[in-house]
């Protein structure tokens, strides 16, 4: 039980550490002091501050894929088994952008670590990224059923586009906010959500080339 404790301490310090300061201003000796430990228990519960990083981030994550998943299984089963577009959209970015933006999340300090690892590119947070792409395999499928008409790569496009805004958002919120002198409300989460959703199947079900555009390269090679 002590072991267990010591380990929670360990992931609750650095996770504030990292919210409040950033990945790169935090040294292991900044948590082991937060956490009230001995640096060996951080070595010997994680190893490396690159492992701590990514169990912090790992374990948030799966909470948001897990969540993303049950709402696409949700919007299947309404569906017959095959969901609309948007609804498969709106399981893809609403959990990220619940968990992150919003007068309830936002001030989190588990919100904040995520802000903060959309916004840091380091390391640990990117090769787990680039690896676990199994729940958006998924998501693909899904919305190959949902529109059977469109070219594959017009899909995953969408997605990846999809995914992109929910994130520039999340990043450059207060950014936004002074850009539009508040017009732009940050915490009318549910309203983003439609926004990002609206313009992506717009983007998918427009009218779309017949095959991909030829590299530009060989175009003036002509």
């Amino acid at each position: 039980m002590a072991s267990d404790q010591t380990r929670t301490s360990i992931l609750s310090a650095a996770e504030r550490l990292y919210a409040d300061r950033g990945f790169g201003d935090v040294t292991l000796r900044d948590i082991v002091a937060a956490a009230d430990v001995n640096l060996a228990a951080v070595n010997y519960h994680f190893g490396s501050k690159d492992e701590l990083i990514a169990e912090l981030f790992v374990t948030r994550s799966l909470a948001t894929n897990r969540e993303r998943l049950n709402e696409l299984k949700a919007a299947e089963e309404a569906g017959g088994g095959r969901a609309d577009i948007d609804s498969i959209l709106r399981a893809l970015v609403g959990p990220t952008l619940r968990g992150c933006l919003g007068p309830d999340r936002e001030r989190s300090t588990a919100a904040r670590f995520m802000i903060r690892a959309s916004i840091e590119s380091v390391p640990p947070i990117r090769r787990i990224k680039n690896r676990e792409i199994d729940h958006l395999r998924k998501f693909a499928a899904a919305m190959r059923r949902a529109l059977p008409d469109r070219d594959e790569v017009e899909l995953y496009w969408g997605l990846h586009f999809a995914l992109a805004m929910a994130h520039q958002t999340i990043r450059d919120s207060e950014r936004l906010t002074k850009l539009s002198e508040g017009l732009c409300d940050l915490d009318d989460v549910e309203g983003i959500i439609e926004r990002i959703v609206a313009v992506s199947v717009r983007a998918l079900t427009a009218g779309a080339p017949a095959k991909a555009p030829e590299p530009v390269a060989v175009r003036r090679a002509r």
